[in-house]
């Protein structure tokens, strides 16, 4: 890391990492006077509760096979807050970032002076992104949003294709406590004449987004009617699929990560392309192009093996909707006699909830913290794992890299030197992933 980039690091970082403020005025005035670069290029929009990050990457795989320069904007960030700009799939470098970080921030200097809000970490990481696709150029943008939708900052692109994965309870503190609420929230991101592309929703989730579609003049393309997944089958390091899209049916489309949720999250990714590239009832895009573009898909943290015998698996997890998903994918896709899971997870996040999940699917349970300054206190998680796994099934880790040592030692008890059926999960946050990749990825 260079001193540059460091200290550029260092001063977003003093913005508060965690502080949320929704309030879109601070946000546009910035772009006001970075000369909107959010207009130069048209921009695909996601939100959803879980299975953002995964699809925007596939959007952007895709969109590349097809010959166009993209910028991704995602979050939060494994290692580097680089990763949550990229251009062409690649997180910008060092120089680039610190280089648009110096335009930019004297006039983040300007709107604080005369706001009662200071912009935040978030503020601050959505107009570097936007400012860097502008100046690379790009021909589109795939952007997730931060938190919920409508008060988010990235919510000043008023796109032309607005995408909506799954919605379960999260950020309840912030969007509210029914599924309807958030919900409402996240329609946010519709605009006038756009086109969402959404999946399956419970109908508390449904009648908001209908809603917001009719009010604003939207189209609406949803997963079981109008584009769906039409079959799956497991196949070594990941699955193949058939899919539904809005233009035909694409068949034998290999996707290199595991679980029903990654196959649900192709099928948004693939409609959501046709839709921004004018694919629809009358014309399919290219199957070979669509195979290329999701065969080079990757999502660093989903289900992601790292280490072999025994098998070591990283999984972002963070809520009950999430682990669900991820549970599902365990048992229909790997084959283990013995798994041991490392759990991490932040203050605020449902803990018995996650618990509750994985207790049926493994063995033990070492518990610790992570990183992050919103972590869960070890001995107030290992109470709730007690309750739900009971003692004899939890080990306790004061850090990750002893919650590691302790998990791959018990998965290797009574198994008679034979690993290949042994395995350890690390999953709770993102941010439990990103302290276990540091340790275990090169």
């Amino acid at each position: 890391m260079s001193t540059e980039f460091a200290a550029v690091d260092a001063e977003l970082m003093s913005r508060g990492y965690t502080r949320m403020v929704f309030d879109l005025d601070r946000i546009a005035q910035l772009l006001d006077l970075l000369g909107s670069p959010q207009r130069a290029y048209p921009s695909i929009h996601l939100t959803g509760t879980n299975g953002k990050t995964s699809t925007a990457r596939m959007i952007d795989s895709l969109l590349r096979a097809h010959g166009l320069h993209t910028g991704r904007y995602t979050s939060p960030h494994l290692e580097t807050v680089r990763e949550r700009i990229t251009l062409d799939g690649e997180p910008v470098s060092e120089r680039r970032f610190v280089a648009t970080y110096r335009e930019v921030a004297p006039l983040a200097a300007f709107v604080d002076e005369r706001s009662d809000e200071p912009l935040t970490y978030f503020d601050m990481t959505t107009a570097l992104a936007f400012a860097t696709f502008a100046d690379a150029p790009v021909d589109v943008a795939i952007v997730e949003v931060g938190l919920g939708g409508a008060e988010d900052s990235t919510n000043v692109i008023n796109a032309g294709v607005a995408v909506i994965t799954p919605i379960g309870l999260d950020h309840t503190e912030w969007l509210g406590d029914t599924i309807e609420d958030i919900a409402l929230a996240k329609a946010g991101i519709i605009h006038k004449g756009a086109t969402v592309i959404t999946a399956a929703q419970d109908d508390e989730a449904a009648r908001p987004i209908l809603e917001r579609v009719a009010e604003v003049g939207a189209t609406i393309a949803r997963e079981g009617s109008e584009f769906g997944v039409l079959s799956r089958a497991v196949a070594v390091g990941g699955q193949v699929l058939s899919i539904q899209g809005l233009g035909g049916v694409y068949e034998e489309v290999f996707l290199p990560l595991h679980g029903a949720h990654q196959a649900q999250n192709a099928a948004l990714a693939l409609a959501a392309v046709e839709a921004f590239l004018g694919a629809g009832t009358a014309r399919q895009l290219d199957p070979e192009v669509v195979r290329e573009g999701f065969t080079g898909t990757s999502s660093p943290g989903r289900l992601e093996r790292v280490r072999t015998a025994p098998t070591i698996l990283l999984d972002g997890a963070h809520n009950p909707h999430g682990m669900a998903a991820t549970v599902t994918a365990l048992q229909e896709e790997f084959a283990f006699s013995r798994l041991v899971a490392v759990l991490a997870v932040l203050a605020d996040k449902d803990a018995a909830g996650l618990l509750e999940l994985l207790e049926p699917v493994v063995d033990a349970v070492v518990v610790t913290r992570n990183t992050s300054p919103r972590a869960m206190s070890v001995e107030r998680l290992a109470a709730v794992a007690e309750e739900i796994f009971g003692e004899a099934r939890v080990e306790v880790a004061a850090n990750m890299p002893d919650a590691i040592e302790q998990a791959v030692a018990l998965a290797e008890t009574d198994v008679n030197g034979e690993l290949s059926g042994v395995g350890v999960l690390i999953t709770g946050s993102v941010a439990t992933v990103a302290d276990a990749r540091r340790l275990l990825v090169r």
